[in-house]
């Protein structure tokens, strides 16, 4: 149905040569609306993360920039969508306190990354958070980590012990006191956050830091707050 109505159109509007412009524009209308709300064969892989595949061997440590959030369980799914919609094995977990496999832990092996970027994970949804933070928690031996637009608020819970640089740049952060522990932390970005005021910068006091960045967050408005 798909393949016949988007040769169909397509031919129409390169055969057609004496359409008026106003046509034209319909028949491409009509065209793109055909190619983007066709489910494509692929669709059902739009929920699962990467450990969840079949046949797959990859672990944490090896990829760069993981796509780590849940998708929705199909009772959601299909609350959202309408109608049912077929999905590949990823979605979250919906018996109440069922844990993770061994197996799966393994694979996903977020102890030994040194280096990861998290960034643009699409949060939108508290179970979605609610992972996010899991996997924070799991980042043990982790020195570099990117966790751009994220629209975190409180990271209080999570430690990281080894990273050095840490850039939270665009996120909901209002207070310092919401940072995770960085008790090695060298390189720290807030730009585009909401902080307010320094408070809970001496957290940070014992921690060997060498750049703090707060641009365009509230706090920057404060008379002489660089000398603080």
């Amino acid at each position: 149905m798909y393949v016949n109505s988007f040769e169909a159109t397509l031919k129409y509007i390169l055969h057609c040569t004496c359409c008026s412009f106003g046509n034209i524009l319909n028949c491409l209308t009509s065209l793109f609306n055909i190619m983007y709300s066709a489910t494509l064969p692929s669709s059902r892989f739009q929920f699962v993360s990467w450990h969840r595949l079949e046949q797959c061997d990859v672990t944490g440590d090896q990829l760069t920039c993981p796509r780590v959030r849940e998708g929705p369980s199909d009772e959601e799914l299909l609350e959202r969508v309408g109608h049912e919609v077929r999905v590949e094995r990823g979605t979250r977990r919906s018996k109440e306190g069922e844990g993770q496999s061994w197996e799966e832990r393994l694979q996903e092996n977020w102890e030994n990354c040194a280096e990861l970027n998290l960034s643009y994970q699409d949060l939108g949804d508290p179970y979605q958070r609610e992972n996010f933070i899991r996997i924070l928690r799991r980042l043990i031996r982790v020195e570099k980590l990117q966790l751009v637009d994220n629209s975190l608020t409180d990271l209080s819970s999570v430690r990281l012990p080894r990273c050095r640089i840490l850039n939270l740049h665009r996120n909901h952060l209002v207070c310092l006191r919401l940072l995770p522990k960085l008790p090695a932390v060298e390189h720290l970005c807030l730009s585009d956050n909401a902080v307010a005021s320094l408070s809970g910068l001496g957290a940070l006091g014992n921690s060997p830091l060498r750049s703090l960045n707060l641009s365009r967050n509230p706090v920057t408005f404060t008379p002489h707050y660089r000398a603080r």
